[in-house]
């Protein structure tokens, strides 16, 4: 029997599909506006057309605050963001976070393109981050030397911490010149050696905002060996310096807040390591104190003087344990040697010599056993208990 799903569960599977899709999940799409309307709310809803299809779209409130003007049908307009299906009335549209003026939208075409090569380079990527110091003694500002992002920078930071050093490069922020101007100066302050720097300036349109995306000034911010933290614009603003950059901040104002540290958390932070070291070392001194007395207790204990005496008792029992032992080995084998002594004495041939019997051997000193050893006129000799014999064999006598 085939499967019965209801219209909630097919709108929710294509939702699904539409997500797990990677080109519709940051697109950029051109087109002309129609059926705009402003909602109570504070959303935009309106269509996107060409000659040949529509496009529903929806721009959520919170996404309206980075816009500078105000749709209209007719407009040619490029926006960017996501496509999702609208599950309750089983449609889909196009979520907008960025939209721009058709002249505008060459811009962003032109930024999408430099992005992606850059990104493909590695200037983005965050192996090459470093770390903010965190206490910066000098922190170098490239910026105008007008308007409100220097006022900020400078009033936040001297709040903050007073005796920091603020070193300002002007340059030019805004115009056909500007990206030239913000590259030397940050190749000029990362040469003249601070410890932080702050690239950016205050809010404006998309158009105002572009010298930090352009390429030499992106290369500036990733050669750049001093860390440095990128603040243009507003929060909802993001140039390509903000991604090349060691650290992004929202607005001017918080670049200084990052670069620039409190001098009351730094009281704070020395006087908590002061207690800290203070802490360990007096339990440092208690356990070595606590190991001294272990160690003393044991040494009373212990008593070398008394192990040295009672060493030497032992060596003394020892030495007359080994002496008792040599003397009774010494008894037991001279006992021994006596019982041998007197068999031996018992099997002696000489013993038998003195009871009246004699040994008698050739000349050479074999002993004569048989007759057959010897023929008449040979030499023998006559061994008895007190001496012996020289005789010549005069006659054999065979029994």
């Amino acid at each position: 029997m085939e499967q019965i799903y209801t219209v909630s569960q097919i709108n929710s599977y294509i939702k699904r599909i539409f997500v797990r899709e990677q080109v519709l999940s940051g697109i950029v799409i051109k087109g002309e506006i129609s059926n705009c309307k402003y909602h109570s709310s504070g959303h935009i809803y309106f269509t996107l057309k060409d000659s040949m299809s529509r496009l529903a779209c929806v721009m959520f409130a919170g996404n309206r605050r980075g816009l500078s003007f105000t749709l209209k049908d007719g407009m040619s307009v490029v926006a960017s963001g996501q496509i999702g299906v609208y599950e309750r009335d089983g449609k889909y549209q196009l979520y907008v976070s960025h939209i721009y003026e058709d002249g505008a939208g060459i811009l962003y075409e032109r930024l999408e393109r430099l992005k992606e090569k850059l990104s493909e380079e590695g200037l983005f990527s965050d192996v090459h981050k470093k770390e903010l110091p965190y206490y910066a003694k000098t922190v170098g500002i490239v910026t105008a030397d007008t308007g409100a992002a220097i006022r900020d920078i400078v009033n936040i930071a001297k709040r903050r911490n007073p005796y920091v050093q603020l070193i300002l490069c002007p340059v030019c922020v805004q115009g056909e010149s500007a990206a030239a101007s913000i590259a030397h100066g940050i190749r000029k302050m990362d040469r003249h050696g601070v410890d932080v720097m702050i690239v950016g300036r205050g809010g404006g349109s998309f158009e105002d905002l572009f010298a930090f995306n352009e390429e030499e000034v992106v290369r500036a911010v990733y050669e750049c060996k001093t860390p440095v933290i990128s603040a243009v614009g507003h929060e909802i603003d993001t140039t390509l310096s903000d991604y090349a950059a060691d650290r992004r901040a929202p607005t001017p104002s918080a670049a200084a807040e990052l670069a620039v540290c409190e001098l009351s958390q730094v009281y704070e932070r020395i006087s908590a390591y002061k207690k800290a070291l203070s802490h360990n070392m007096l339990i440092r001194l208690e356990n070595s104190k606590s190991r001294l007395d272990i160690i003393k207790s044991r040494m009373q204990y212990l008593k070398p003087d008394e192990i040295i005496r009672q060493r030497r008792q032992y060596l003394a029992d020892i030495t007359d344990r080994l002496n008792r032992i040599i003397t009774l080995k010494t008894e037991r084998n001279r006992h021994h040697l006596m019982l041998l002594s007197e068999k031996l004495n018992i099997l002696s041939p000489l013993k038998r010599l003195s009871g009246g019997y004699a040994y008698v051997t050739l000349q050479e000193g074999q002993a004569i056993e048989s007759i057959a050893q010897v023929k008449e006129e040979d030499l023998i000799t006559v061994n008895l208990s007190d001496g012996s014999i020289n005789a010549i064999v005069k006659d054999r006598t065979v029994r």
